[in-house]
């Protein structure tokens, strides 16, 4: 039984969209943990550290946190770990970037309300940052 569920489950990764999905899984998992983990801490440390600073710092957790779980679970790369971070990094602000421009197009040339807007642009940064991280970030480099 359990040899059987082994393939399955091997088959399963060999399936073209086995990626993308487990980047939407893992990506909801970061998600719940970058805003668990800034909600936790600044209820424990609100009347110390200002709520901006807490923030800086919880989304540099929680964005090391992205990078591990993909490296690990997604793309699985054997890559040099001090030259793929960066490059992630890059990935995440470029798209970050995109979907802020986005959502102001979207908002004040062509009045769409900003919830959908963010709706909408969410679902493309996704698929432009899957890409970027999976052409870039983890990319086999000659280095590695």
């Amino acid at each position: 039984m359990n040899r059987q569920i082994l393939t399955l489950f091997h088959r399963a990764q060999a399936h073209p969209l086995w990626q993308p999905a487990t980047y939407v899984v893992v990506g909801g998992w970061n998600t719940l943990f970058g805003v668990g983990l800034y909600t936790g801490v600044y209820f424990l440390m609100k009347d110390d550290v200002n709520y901006f600073v807490l923030l800086i710092l919880c989304n540099i957790v929680a964005i090391t946190n992205a990078y591990i779980c993909y490296k690990l679970f997604v793309f699985k790369t054997k890559g040099n770990w001090l030259r793929e971070y960066p490059r992630f990094c890059g990935v995440y602000g470029v798209a970050m970037l995109l979907g802020m421009g986005l959502i102001v197009l979207l908002v004040q040339l062509m009045h769409v309300h900003p919830v959908l807007a963010n709706i909408a642009t969410t679902a493309l940064t996704v698929i432009v940052s899957f890409f970027g991280h999976k052409h870039v970030s983890f990319a086999a480099s000659p280095n590695d």
